[in-house]
């Protein structure tokens, strides 16, 4: 019997998570991930060597390798803040720089290096290319980088990308197309709205491609808002703004979590980018997507709230009726 193709998109710390846990059942997955990021070694890769950014490429790997342990500490070693050049570079970044100069793109870096850490499934970079990403806030100022957003305080009503080192329209890297248009499920996220997610879904041959794939597609709302970016939304305020940048409703499933997160859990000082919990809006999600699962997504760690990749990877296979 086939394995059912289930396609994740995002970024940031987010998707790993639920990309760890889909290993463990017989699904082929693909990873979709953004090249948009322009902060800390990312930033400083992708400015000296003119390349897309590695950084959430190298989280994605290793959620969803098979590498020892003591492999996985050395590819996520971080330099010092005092060595010099090296400074705030996990040692992972530089290799997948390092092979991507050498095999001539980001794609073939990824496709080498899934093969060298015994990989399950297949990682894409939404683009070949780095992206930058433009935000217009409702106030009509426009901010150009993903890094400076928080910086501006209001809402932002849309995005786009555009490519960094030439004038040419940003489109998708090979495969990526084919894989959400052959996939059974599409996950997008969790992660930031306006910087994991949609930084992929503006590509304008992704985003033809979501509208078209008869996949399922599932999004994993978030749990808590996020400084500059959704600050007072609601569940429903997240599909909306996605649907809005596509044109039209695409969602066929939303997950929310119905745990509360206590009110003095949060340790701000680590985890200075989230505000509050987001909160429901049952009536508004159900005028925008046919199904509502909501459930007890949430894992408290380390001060902060996360989902549980197991929990909520259950439920995606609920919906396709995969067994592990």
């Amino acid at each position: 019997m086939r394995k059912p193709r289930i396609v994740v998109i995002g970024g940031g710390t987010g998707i790993p998570v639920i990309l760890n846990s889909l290993r463990k059942y017989p699904v082929n997955i693909t990873a979709i991930v953004t090249v948009a990021d322009d902060g800390g070694s990312s930033g400083k890769l992708r400015e000296t060597m003119k390349m897309a950014p590695p950084g959430d490429l190298r989280n994605v790997l290793v959620a969803m390798s098979d590498m020892p342990k003591i492999y996985e500490e050395i590819f996520q070693y971080r330099f010092h803040e005092d060595d010099g050049a090296w400074a705030g570079h996990p040692l992972g970044n530089l290799i997948i720089a390092g092979i991507s100069e050498m095999k001539g793109s980001l794609y073939n870096a990824m496709q080498l290096l899934t093969k060298f850490f015994h990989v399950t499934g297949k990682i894409y970079p939404s683009s070949d290319n780095a992206l930058t990403l433009h935000a217009v806030f409702q106030d009509g100022t426009e901010v150009v980088g993903e890094s400076q957003l928080a910086k501006h305080e209001g809402l932002i009503d849309r995005v786009y990308v555009t490519n960094t080192y030439n004038d040419e329209a940003p489109t998708a890297s090979r495969k990526v197309v084919s894989a959400i248009m052959e996939a059974d499920m599409i996950v997008l996220g969790p992660g930031s709205l306006f910087t994991s997610i949609l930084p992929n879904l503006v590509i304008p041959e992704i985003a033809q491609a979501l509208l078209e794939t008869s996949a399922e597609v599932v999004y994993v709302c978030n749990i808590m808002t996020q400084r500059g970016e959704t600050e007072h939304f609601t569940d429903a305020d997240h599909v909306a703004v996605l649907n809005r940048h596509l044109g039209e409703p695409f969602i066929d499933t939303v997950l929310v979590n119905i745990d509360e997160v206590p009110q003095d859990y949060m340790d701000l000082h680590k985890f200075d980018e989230y505000l509050v919990q987001v909160s429901h809006d049952f009536r508004g999600l159900q005028a925008q997507t046919p199904r509502v699962i909501s459930s007890h997504f949430v894992e408290l760690k380390n001060g902060g709230a996360f989902h549980d990749g197991d929990l909520v990877v259950a439920e995606l296979m609920n919906i396709i009726r995969v067994k592990p």
